[in-house]
């Protein structure tokens, strides 16, 4: 009982470093994003060029996942996130410093490259440390923890614009970030050290599989469709994020300090929206066919918003807020859990990467596309082109759900 016990509380403290490295990484990184409307009013700038540290992150972000991938299969995951979560300290400190858009780009940009060295190393030391049941239960609670890191943030950054500067947003997170990198490094370490520890790698075992090349997996496990409705979802849920704010301000006339406030109800209901998504694929037990029922709802939504949009802020919230949460789920579905499956091939980094990585393709064009056709043609347009986009993933997912079904099915058997 005793030893069992202690293995619970291992794995309890495991699973809350997770948790504080995740909730730290959306504390260093959604800042900009929250503070983009205070930004371009007090630097005098326009949409587009505001938005060109978001793209930029974004990019380094999804350039970065790839080959972070790669080196999170190969080298320590305690180390590697330590020097990625120190290092995005250091950039928010310097953006803080020196409010320049000059500087800011090529530094977020940075921002973006070392953020990218955390998702991959973090859930192939979560795939290796836990079994089945646990692993799904912390990728729960790790996206939950992205979640509240956003609600944070988004409650955070208008009392800074309110009581301070939006300077201040960057420098509390670079200081929390730093000591949460400590905290981590060292308490990874003990875990590690003890002699007692039970906590051991369930998916580490030696497997004829492992030599299975990735260009094999892209076709036999239907990579590539994944990858391309994981483009659209990021598309969808950063583009809301980012946006979120600047459109209820300029529809509505409110201020920025309590637009962005109105906008921490995304990341609140997000919360709920992991859970439903775990239950649903739960009873589905298939990644792509529970994306596409809410790739389904998100284009439903999408279509309200279009007829309700100047009607008062309170459903522009709703809905964008639903569309979101949608999105929270298919990255819960083809971000967290899909990767998983591939440990019996020794590439749960690797994949983990490559699918982050489509994520923050879409991400960065959803940043400078919507600054783009807002100034353009209108939030009617942005809007139209979520359910575009949202049906897209829709038919991705319903073209593909049966062959990942098998693949996935192989695994289970194996």
């Amino acid at each position: 009982m005793n030893g069992r016990l202690a293995a619970g509380r291992q794995r309890n403290a495991f699973c809350f470093l997770c948790c504080l490295v995740y909730f730290m990484s959306y504390l260093t990184k959604m800042n900009y994003s929250a503070c983009l409307a205070e930004i371009q009013d007090s630097l005098g700038l326009a949409k587009s060029i505001v938005s060109l540290p978001v793209t930029g992150s974004f990019l380094a972000y999804g350039i970065g996942q790839f080959f972070c991938g790669f080196l999170g299969d190969r080298f320590s995951p305690r180390k590697m996130i330590a020097a990625g979560l120190a290092a995005t300290c250091v950039c928010n400190l310097l953006v803080g410093l020196f409010p320049d858009i000059r500087l800011i780009i090529p530094v977020w940009c940075l921002n973006g490259l070392f953020q990218s060295m955390l998702w991959p190393p973090l859930v192939r030391i979560m795939a290796e440390t836990l079994d089945e049941k646990q692993y799904q239960k912390c990728c729960v609670q790790v996206s939950m923890a992205s979640s509240v890191g956003t609600v944070f943030v988004y409650v955070f950054v208008p009392l800074c614009i309110r009581f301070a500067s939006w300077r201040a947003a960057f420098f509390f997170p670079a200081l929390a970030g730093a000591l949460a990198a400590l905290v981590w490094f060292t308490g990874i370490g003990r875990l590690q050290a003890d002699g007692r520890n039970t906590i051991h790698a369930f998916h580490v075992e030696a497997s004829s599989e492992s030599s299975v090349r990735l260009t094999a997996l892209l076709f036999q496990a239907a990579l590539l469709p994944a990858m391309l409705a994981i483009v659209l979802h990021g598309i969808l849920r950063d583009g809301i994020t980012t946006w979120m704010p600047v459109y209820i301000s300029e529809t509505f006339g409110l201020s920025n300090s309590v637009s962005i406030l109105t906008a921490a109800v995304l990341p609140v209901f997000s919360i709920l929206s992991i859970y439903l998504a775990s239950a649903l694929l739960e009873r589905i037990g298939n990644e792509f066919t529970a994306s596409a029922l809410l790739f389904g709802a998100a284009a439903a939504c999408s279509a309200l918003l279009v007829f309700l949009y100047q009607h008062g802020p309170v459903p522009s919230v709703v809905l964008m807020t639903l569309t979101a949460g949608c999105m929270y789920g298919i990255n819960l579905f083809l971000i967290s859990r899909l990767p998983a499956h591939f440990s019996r091939f020794g590439k749960v980094a690797t994949v983990s990467g490559i699918l982050n990585a489509s994520t923050y393709v879409g991400s960065s064009l959803s940043a400078w596309l919507f600054g783009m056709l807002s100034d353009l043609l209108g939030w009617i347009a942005v809007i139209s082109v979520w359910i575009v986009f949202s049906l897209a993933g829709l038919l991705i997912c319903l073209a593909f759900f049966r062959k990942w079904k098998k693949f996935a099915q192989e695994g289970a058997g194996a």
